[in-house]
């Protein structure tokens, strides 16, 4: 016979709503570990989405996402003479508002040479741009449909394809358009201020429109990355680092200060379902201090209490799980940042439940033990 089992029935719903509770506590743990995978998701994107291995930078410079970079467009030609690159391409990187629909709309805008490499990685509705001006590729998380209209800067773009998935590291949809379009958006001054550098003798107005904030290269099968890295440092003008090196910058400048605080939070949390979880066995071991001290009575050893109470807060510990899992998993796609839950996170967490559960159960087997038998007999 079973004793969790039949206590558990016999007060079934005040035990499902406290699992209930625990498992909208536990979700909120879940979800918390989904959020950091999905930041860590988000900053990698864009940095994966052009398949390089070699990423060239201003000197000084940790790369387009970690700090401000610039450098002439001319450098993917002296790049592409290296030995052992395959392919290079040209690329900028500028965060943007635009109005669309009478609301505000933030974007990323990647510019690139249709092409070469730095473009969209996969297009899933529509076409790659195919004209040298005023086209553009979407991600589908900006609402945008293939047809539309947007205004950037001082110009209409015509969105011809969209992606899927490709957001910047602080969630904002990405839109990719020509590396053309891109320079005169990000480079050129305004016109009050263009002629106020022409007043100024400045004929160029001030700007450089060649000028790009990354040059990104694919290597030969055979090239070593570490080599090519080593002889672009040796032109002192410029900075280079593997596509290895990027990703671990991304992670440590972008990603790191939002790891340690979800992982407080995540902690955190924990620490108050143990709590939680160790009053309400300890309350439940209150309510059957009768029904304890008869098992007594009548000889039942101590294993058979304990296993009465750990086997109660494993049950409340594995259907609150179970609650907080499904619902994360149901709503996790209306959170305004992506979350991202893997296999391996949702089992470690279910472990560390188990664990909890039964260290929580502690405060209440110690109490079931200190039971006097002779309480059964009492009025």
């Amino acid at each position: 016979m079973n004793l969790a089992y039949y206590d558990i029935r016999h007060n079934m719903g005040r035990f499902l709503l406290t699992c209930l509770g625990l498992g909208l506590l536990l979700g909120v743990v879940l979800s918390m570990i989904g959020i950091y995978r999905g930041l860590v998701a988000d900053a990698l994107t864009l940095s994966r989405a052009p398949v390089a291995d070699i990423w060239v930078v201003e000197s000084g410079s940790r790369g387009p996402f970690a700090e401000s970079s610039r450098i002439p467009g001319d450098t993917r030609e002296a790049i592409a003479r290296l030995h052992g690159i395959k392919e290079t391409g040209a690329v900028t990187y500028q965060s943007l508002e635009a109005n669309y629909k009478s609301k505000k709309l933030r974007l990323y805008v990647v510019g690139y040479e249709p092409g070469r490499l730095g473009g969209p990685d996969k297009i899933v509705k529509g076409r790659s741009i195919g004209r040298s001006h005023y086209e553009m590729v979407a991600d589908r998380r900006t609402q945008l449909s293939i047809g539309e209209r947007i205004k950037l800067g001082r110009n209409n773009f015509t969105v011809v394809g969209l992606t899927n998935g490709q957001v910047s590291s602080g969630g904002d949809p990405v839109i990719y358009i020509t590396l053309l379009d891109s320079q005169e958006l990000q480079f050129e001054l305004a016109p009050a201020a263009a002629r106020r550098e022409i007043a100024r003798g400045n004929a160029q107005q001030g700007v450089d429109l060649d000028t790009v904030n990354a040059i990104v290269a694919r290597l030969m099968p055979q090239a070593n990355p570490k080599t090519a890295v080593k002889a672009i440092y040796r032109w002192k003008h410029l900075s280079a680092m593997t596509q290895l090196d990027q990703e671990n910058i991304l992670l440590r400048s972008v990603v790191d200060r939002a790891r340690k605080q979800i992982g407080l939070f995540t902690v955190l949390l924990l620490i108050v379902s143990t709590v939680i979880i160790a009053l309400i066995i300890y309350t439940m071991t209150m309510d059957k201090i009768r029904e304890i001290a008869t098992l007594k009575l009548i000889g039942a050893p101590d294993r058979t209490i304990i296993g009465l109470i750990i086997q109660q807060a494993l049950a409340m510990g594995m259907i609150g799980f179970g609650f907080g899992a499904l619902l994360i998993i149901n709503i996790k796609d209306i959170f305004p940042r992506r979350v991202v839950l893997q296999p391996e996170d949702g089992l470690a967490l279910a472990g560390v439940v188990m664990l909890v559960c039964v260290l929580a159960s502690a405060l209440g087997v110690r109490l079931a033990l200190k039971v006097d038998p002779a309480t059964a007999l009492g009025g």
